[in-house]
This record gives structure tokens, sequence and C-alpha cells, in this order.
């Protein structure tokens, strides 16, 4: 299930998987059958949030609810908005929370610390919600949304029973993405990003951990989606484009059996 990750070279996205995006008619077949027949496995209702990728909203994974809703979890948005990456955050890097790296070694600050401070603002909704429910609950995030959604269960070990991600930067930020040169013609530091997120795997999750990635995401490299530092961590290649992820029936099942897995009983 799982790949060596050890032995696999981290690299960019091939652009020509881009044209992958035209089957997204084909990708995404079935998936009203799917919701509408999906069964319930599991009791009690456990909490779900659900974390959008980069420019979007909680409106793009509504079907993706409907289906966990039908399958007896209580699945509700992420309620921040518009995942716009923390762009127009008025903070500083001595704003952000201790996990986070903030020596910038002279160089300008250019907005690197919008991301995490998107983080700690997410983490803490997420202790929020859990503390109102009186139950830990899963986090399933989208490509940047699975990177939020990682960092909350790295902060709040006690408040998340099991992150899932679907087609995520686990590894480098923007640098293994389709977007790494908009961020660097606005001055971001690549590289420090990258050695900041490095840093934070001193901290382990300890939740349960699992990553859906496709070869063929012309967005995220699926080099880049897998976690290399997790030892319990899960692994689940699809065929998929990367914003086929929230439709695509075969994707949404996998989410259903790791949700399964984390709150039914063994």
């Amino acid at each position: 299930m799982s790949p060596d990750t050890s032995e696999i070279p981290l690299k960019g996205p091939r652009k020509r998987d881009l044209l992958r995006s035209l089957l997204l008619p084909l990708e995404v077949r079935g998936l009203r059958r799917t919701i509408a027949t999906v069964e319930a496995d599991v009791d009690g209702s456990p909490s779900v949030i659900v974390v959008p990728g980069l420019w979007a909203s909680d409106r793009s994974l509504r079907f993706l609810r409907q289906y966990l809703k039908n399958a007896g979890y209580d699945a509700r948005g992420w309620g921040l908005g518009r995942n716009m990456a923390g762009e127009g955050w008025d903070g500083d890097l001595e704003d952000l929370s201790d996990g986070w790296q903030k020596d910038k070694a002279d160089k300008h600050y250019n907005g690197e610390g919008e991301v995490p401070a998107l983080c700690d603002r997410f983490g803490a909704r997420v202790k929020n919600i859990s503390e109102e429910l009186g139950r830990p609950v899963a986090l399933v995030g989208w490509s940047l949304g699975g990177f939020i959604a990682r960092e909350a269960a790295r902060d709040y070990p006690a408040h998340v029973a099991g992150v899932i991600t679907l087609g995520s930067p686990v590894v480098g930020g923007p640098k293994y993405t389709l977007t790494r040169r908009k961020y660097e013609k606005r001055g971001y530091d690549i590289d420090w990003i990258d050695a900041g997120i490095l840093a934070r795997q001193d901290t382990p999750i300890q939740c349960p951990v699992t990553s859906i990635y496709s070869k063929t995401d012309a967005i995220v490299s699926w080099t880049a989606s897998l976690d290399r530092w997790t030892p319990h961590a899960r692994h689940h290649e699809v065929q998929c484009s990367h914003t086929a992820f929230g439709y695509h029936p075969p994707s949404l099942k996998l989410v259903k059996a790791e949700l399964d897995r984390i709150f039914i009983p063994s």
C-alpha cells in the first residue's frame, strides 16, 4: 500500500499531465450514484471538517461533504471562506506560533508567513470545534487544504482523530507544485519555506495519517504528496487529475474507508 518513500526522488509536476484535466467528465462519472448509494457503517455521526484547496471555497467540496453525510458522518466545511493561502495577512513572522521557523537570516519578508498564519488560524478553529463537541474531529483536505489540515493535526493532537489528504503538497510547500513560479515572482524564498516545513517534522503527527495521490497530478507533484516522515502514514494511489479529487468516486470511497478505519473499533 505505502511506497518506499526513501527511494522516490522529489521533482516538480509534469506540465503535459495538464491535458489530463480534459478527462474530468470521465473521471467524475458515477459521482451522483456513488453519493446516493453509499451506506453508513459508522455510528454516532463522527465529525469531519473538509478543507478546500488553493483559491477554492467550501462550495468546491460540497459533493464530498454530502457523500460523507450519507456515509454517516457529520461533515462540515472549514468555515474560513475562500482559501487564499493567507494572502492579506498583516502580521509578521514573530506573530506565528512557536512551531514555525522565524529566522529569516536578514532576508526581506515577502509574505512567507501567510500560509503558516492560516494554519494557526485553522488549528485554533479545530480546537474550538472539538471542545464544543467534546470529542476529536477528523480532517480531510484537498491540495493546500490537506497541508493545512496536517499542521492542525500536528499542533492539536488531542483534538484531531485523523487526517486525510487529497493531492496535497506534504513536502516543500509550493516548491514541487505548478504555483512555484508564481510565488518566486512575488519574491518568496521557496527554499526557506521548504526548510521550515522540514523543521516542523521534529513534532510528529500522532493521529492516523493518509495521503491519496495521483501520478498524473499536474498541479502538485505526486512525489511531494508522499509522507516521508510519519512511520504509520498510509498512501493510496488513484488515477485522476488534480481538479478531480473532490469528485472522483474512487477517491471518495477511499476517504470513507480511511475514516471508517479511524472511527469503527476493530
